[in-house]
């Protein structure tokens, strides 16, 4: 555990702790040294007899250029089949492994009653039915942005939170529903029936398209089917194929909604920590017809008592995705390119956010904030797990597991060979695809750059007035946003990007910069470009084709540079997309072949049931708590004097002893990714015991492996939630609904 925690630490005081941390005589993981760096020191050390310290810097440098420490995998490792997770589909509910593991076995009508209580939030949450009368609950971060809507004139609903009384209170948000998975059916031998025709890679691609399409037509127009939304979903990479019939509700009304400072307590400087005192709940009320939803027969009741330690629970959402099937070539293009290149450019957008928020504050820029700096952590997270030399090294294991036995390779098809191979030829492509990618976070500079490249090429080819005509607005209207404030931190930050992930042959960087630091070419572009001076820009666009192509400006400069490299890019990323999608489904097919409905599939946001128990772990050198209660929230709300984000709204300044001993948030082993917020968690009885809604920091593995030594779910306790609607909301409607005294 001491090693994880110390991941966390910049790079300077990491390097120092994992060396206190080390036996005597111990290699840190991250000092692994090619048999000659070692053989180096050794000499250096001997001829010299340097003092310790002067040779600790010299063997810290020759580190910092030797043999990466992603690169060093533990053997001494273990592999499970839970490796790759505890995520199971309805269509294919492990009963004998509940039974096995808890002594429990649920019938049908347990299951059915699960997936008929569980929803759908949108296109990007979970909720679940409480009541009888169509009460739902979710996360307040699930519903904050939507809640904001129904927000009347002089109302600060982030300030003061939002109770309606009465039902006829209740506030409609105009274009917020929910969804109900009511029909499953296994299409698997319908789709492989159109794929067994498939010649080579690319048809069966082609036909496993062709045929998701033709059974949405065909169950779509089913008995038992009508007036559903139909999705297909793969599993396996092909070994399984499921068509879901969703009922839709577009009548969501909001009932009551925690203050900002509640829903989201500790803000920034807690995500992704435990202990953890969140009131992160919302209710809202599903309505049909203009009458509240009969849900008398699918709903979860709430248990305030909440679950014991060990007691096993149940988390029914809709996980976003997971990539648990990705090949050991993947994990370290992850590493080395794809994540490396996002969480710079995350954390660079967010600092840039921060600095316009403290200058000019707004609740839509605190929305953006929140979700960059939850990305930021959680790309954070996922970056250390694949330099984890422990998690990676079960990776590493269970790819050489399923090789060994795999039917494919023992005929000479050695698919993650071959995918190895595909990733090498486009990881160099990598900072070029994505950074520069047209996009507006990317700043107007670089989009204008692209303009005014399609300008020239539609000059170039004698385009018709109408659409160069076309064309010259939409120059004019992005050049306005030159003179922005952000644009020259924006540029900045685009060129110190793309000059850090740079390869030697990338001369196109060095061409913008021309010997100039980022900050001074983003100054410079922007002071000389005509295109922030309209009448240089007026007469620029009425120039020749040949001239206006020629012309030095530094904006059409940058689009001559940067878009055929842009271009170049797509063209290697897709011109192998096929063969790498067909050469991930077959090793996703061997994967299955060994372990078969054994193992769930990677999420997909659908419907899953995650199992666990309410357990405590080591971290930080202490024990965490299976649960936190009030009092604990108080402490941070004092012990921080008060601050932002540990200030308590007015109404929670005299807190009743009764609030105070009631628990707020508490842990299970439950396995929950990026769509399971908002996800009912419930005891073998059905009762609603809790409402997840983060993991902790070990949990950010889970994008690639699920580990059950620390990863922990994070949810709300059902007890935090109605104290909370009892001491301080006095929501006794909702409270006497529920059946809670």
């Amino acid at each position: 555990m001491a090693t994880r925690a110390i991941q966390k630490l910049p790079a300077t005081r990491q390097t120092l702790d994992t060396i206190d941390n080390q036996k005597v005589g111990e290699c840190p993981a991250s000092f692994r040294l090619p048999i000659s760096g070692f053989r180096l020191l050794s000499i250096v050390r001997t001829v010299t007899k340097l003092p310790f310290v002067l040779f600790f810097l010299l063997f810290t440098t020759i580190a910092a250029f030797a043999q990466p420490a992603a690169t060093y995998y533990a053997t001494d490792v273990e592999v499970s089949r839970f490796d790759y997770g505890k995520m199971w589909t309805f269509e294919h509910a492990p009963t004998d492994y509940f039974k096995d593991t808890y002594d429990f076995q649920p019938d049908e009508a347990w299951w059915e009653r699960a997936r008929m209580a569980s929803l759908r939030f949108a296109s990007w949450c979970s909720a679940s039915f409480i009541s009888p009368n169509g009460l739902i609950l979710t996360n307040h971060h699930c519903s904050h942005g939507e809640a904001g809507k129904v927000a009347r004139e002089g109302e600060d609903l982030d300030a003061t939170g939002f109770y309606a009384k009465t039902a006829a209170e209740e506030r409609r948000v105009p274009g917020l529903y929910v969804k109900q998975l009511v029909k499953i059916a296994d299409i698997t031998e319908y789709v492989q029936g159109f794929t067994s025709k498939a010649a080579t890679d690319e048809e069966m691609v082609a036909k496993e398209k062709e045929a998701l399409k033709a059974a949405l037509e065909e169950y779509g127009s089913r008995t038992g089917w009508e007036g559903l939304e139909v999705e297909t979903v793969t599993y396996f990479s092909g070994g399984k194929y499921s068509m879901y019939g969703y009922k839709r509700y577009d009548d969501v009304r909001l009932a009551l909604l925690p203050e900002l400072r509640i829903g989201n307590y500790g803000g920034d400087p807690d995500n992704f920590t435990y202990p953890r005192y969140n009131l992160d709940f919302t209710l809202w009320r599903v309505y049909e017809n203009g009458q509240p939803v009969n849900s008398s027969d699918f709903y979860f009741p709430v248990k305030p008592e909440g679950a014991e330690e060990l007691e096993a629970v149940f988390t029914i959402g809709n996980p976003g995705s997971t990539e648990r099937y990705r090949t050991m070539a993947q994990l370290e293009y992850d590493r080395d390119y794809r994540y490396k290149i996002l969480k710079v450019w995350l954390h660079d957008r967010l600092e840039l956010m921060r600095e316009q928020y403290e200058a000019n504050p707004s609740p839509g820029m605190l929305d953006q904030i929140l979700n960059f700096s939850n990305s930021d952590k959680a790309i954070g997270g996922i970056l250390e797990s694949l330099h984890d030399p422990v998690l990676m090294g079960k990776k590493k294991k269970m790819e050489e597991l399923i090789k060994a036995k795999s039917k494919a390779v023992a005929q000479g098809n050695d698919y993650w060979k071959a995918l190895a191979e595909d990733y090498q030829r486009i990881g160099g492509y990598k900072s070029e695809n994505f950074l520069l990618a047209p996009n507006p976070m990317n700043g107007v500079a670089l989009q204008l750059a692209y303009a005014t490249y399609g300008y020239a090429q539609a000059l170039a080819a004698d385009a018709s007035e109408e659409e160069l005509n076309g064309l010259r607005a939409q120059i004019k209207t992005l050049a306005a946003g030159l003179n922005e404030p952000s644009e020259e931190k924006l540029l900045t930050m685009l060129l110190e990007e793309l000059q850090s992930f740079a390869l030697p042959e990338d001369t196109y960087v060095s061409q913008i910069l021309k010997g100039r630091t980022p900050a001074s070419a983003a100054r410079e572009i922007l002071a000389e470009t005509k295109f922030s001076n309209e009448k240089q820009m007026e007469k620029l666009l009425e120039a020749k084709a040949k001239k206006f192509e020629k012309s030095k400006d530094p904006i059409i400069r940058m689009g001559s540079l940067l878009v055929p490299e842009y271009e170049e890019s797509q063209m290697a990323f897709q011109a192998g997309a096929a063969s790498r999608q067909a050469l991930a489904g077959k090793i996703g097919n061997e994967v299955y072949q060994v372990y078969g409905l054994t193992i769930p599939p990677d999420a997909t946001f659908t419907l899953r049931m995650a199992d666990g128990v309410v357990k405590g772990y080591e971290y930080n050198g202490t024990e965490a708590p299976v649960k936190t209660t009030y009092f604990g929230l108080y402490d941070r709300h004092y012990s921080n004097d008060g601050a932002y984000p540990w200030d308590l709204p007015q109404r929670w300044q005299n807190p009743p002893m009764e609030l105070l001993k009631s628990p707020l948030n508490f842990i299970s082993t439950c396995d929950s990714t990026g769509g399971n917020s908002g996800s009912p968690m419930i005891n073998e009885k059905g009762e609603l015991v809790g409402l997840l809604f983060d993991g902790n920091i070990e949990s950010l593995a889970g994008n690639y492996i699920y580990d059950v030594e620390s990863n922990r779910s994070i949810g709300v306790h059902a007890g935090g939630i109605t104290a909370a609607m009892k001491y301080i909301y006095n929501a006794g409607r909702i409270l006497k609904e529920i059946g809670v005294e």
